[in-house]
């Protein structure tokens, strides 16, 4: 009778001795790229106006040639001091063109008309 006992005892208990639970945690991290913007100022100087268009765009012709600049909304047109001028910019006007960009598209920050 004993054995019998025995073995109904480990006959239930087995089962539970032998059930094992798992957990499995995934965690998942991401990072944002990093992006790095260049830009470079360059001075153009010695150039007289040739064309001017209000907002759009300014020619200035130097020793290399005629060289097209874009106007952009924030491209300011100010004189040696400082002050900004009103008044369109006239053929033959020199000035000095601080601008951004590759040569294919290169945008304004500044004009300083010398004259």
């Amino acid at each position: 009778m004993k054995k019998v006992i025995v073995a109904l005892v480990c006959a239930l208990v087995s089962p539970l001795a032998f059930a094992q639970t798992s957990t499995t945690t995934t965690e998942q991290t991401t990072t944002q790229p990093t992006t790095t913007t260049e830009t470079t100022t360059t001075t153009y100087t010695a150039g007289t106006v040739t064309t001017y268009t209000p907002g759009k765009t300014v020619v200035v012709k130097s020793d290399q040639g005629p060289v097209s600049f874009a106007l952009g909304t924030a491209a300011r047109i100010v004189d040696a001091t400082g002050k900004v001028v009103t008044a369109p910019l006239r053929a033959g006007q020199k000035v000095r063109v601080y601008y951004t960009g590759p040569t294919e598209s290169r945008v304004v920050e500044r004009v300083i008309v010398e004259e």
